[in-house]
């Protein structure tokens, strides 16, 4: 094959914890009689809740082919190249096993926001049950050099509270706050998903809106912007060159001479251009084999209405009025566009088959 597939999760492969219907209809022509994949394909998706391998585990008993962990590429993913933090005091907030994640990145000293509060017992003090009954002083320092957003936290106020500490004392939270530091700490995030397809019949907030929550007090209390050191997850170009890179090493594995020429983007737009003032040089490692062309192939069964944000017409740009992507990505309607539009997963495999003349 001189193709390979990127498989959008939520809403394309399953809604909340439910298979779509054409999921496993799909998978079914992906892999032959030994169950071995007849093309390269990576799992791509904005959660970041969990390990790889534990991924691989829940998408192989949805979809009944066996899949590994490096066919899974999870928000943070493109964290493992980040070298320059790894040894660094990092705070880390989203939910799951953030310690286990963030170390298997290869983050040495990650600390989350649960310890940080047990430290500093006297920051965390909007839920009154949780106060502490004896005020004590703060002796201990802790110095923390960059925050890393996983995803979406459970207590956001907490979260944000704690979050807004760091960067205010440039990493001493038990200080007071200093204004004139700017630009504060590094901060790396993961996954800018304003919303995402569950079980509900209406899309559930995702990690995109605690960061706009977050972004709009830093700014309300400093009266400047929120900086990012790095934006990973769909849709940044970064995050779509680590999946590649992944989609080269499979077919290497299988020796496959042929190279990847087009690469599938099953459920996801096309990369969105990330502004200027980002570290891109994070991409050079990657940009070295570029597959020539990044084809979107949009389903119906997520976020995507066919009846309301796409013309009938797709020759026509979106005619959507809100850009729902992240404040520090422009909005360009010639790459939210998709290139085809099909009715699910299964219809998409059929599609690229039938594009590339490819019989399995």
């Amino acid at each position: 094959p001189s193709f390979g597939f990127l498989f959008d999760i939520d809403g394309v492969l399953v809604r909340g914890k439910t298979p779509i219907p054409a999921a496993k209809t799909a998978f079914q022509k992906l892999v032959n009689s030994q169950g071995q994949f007849v093309v390269p394909v990576v799992f791509v998706t904005n959660a970041g809740n969990c390990l790889r391998q534990k991924k691989a585990d829940q998408l192989s008993h949805l979809l009944g082919v066996p899949i590994s962990q490096d066919q899974v590429m999870m928000s943070h993913s493109p964290l493992r190249m980040f070298k320059r933090y790894h040894e660094k005091c990092v705070l880390v907030s989203g939910q799951g096993p953030l310690l286990d994640i963030a170390q298997d990145l290869g983050f040495c000293q990650p600390i989350t926001i649960e310890t940080l509060r047990e430290k500093y017992p006297l920051l965390d003090v909007v839920d009154h049950d949780r106060r502490p009954n004896v005020l004590v002083s703060e002796y201990f320092c802790l110095k923390i050099l960059s925050v890393v957003l996983f995803g979406e936290p459970v207590r956001w106020e907490t979260n944000l509270q704690l979050i807004i500490d760091v960067l205010l004392t440039s990493g001493y939270p038990g200080n007071p706050y200093h204004h004139e530091n700017y630009p504060h700490i590094p901060v790396l995030a993961c996954n800018m998903d304003l919303m995402w397809v569950a079980e509900a019949q209406s899309p559930r907030f995702g990690h995109g809106t605690f960061m706009v929550c977050l972004e709009n007090i830093y700014k309300k209390i400093t009266g400047k912007d929120l900086k990012y050191e790095a934006l990973v997850g769909k849709p940044s170009k970064l995050t779509y060159q680590y999946a590649e890179y992944l989609i080269r090493a499979q077919a290497a594995e299988r020796q496959w001479k042929q190279p990847i020429q087009t690469l599938y983007a099953v459920g996801g737009s096309a990369a969105l251009s990330q502004d200027d003032e980002i570290d891109n040089s994070w991409e050079t490692e990657l940009a070295s084999a570029a597959a020539a062309h990044c084809r979107s192939v949009l389903v119906c069964t997520g976020v995507y209405n066919p009846h309301t944000e796409v013309p009938s017409d797709t020759s026509e740009s979106i005619t959507e009025g809100v850009f729902h992507g992240h404040r520090d990505f422009r909005f360009d309607p010639g790459l939210v566009e998709p290139d085809h539009i099909v009715p699910d997963v299964a219809a998409a495999v059929d599609l690229v088959f039938q594009l590339e003349n490819f019989a399995p």
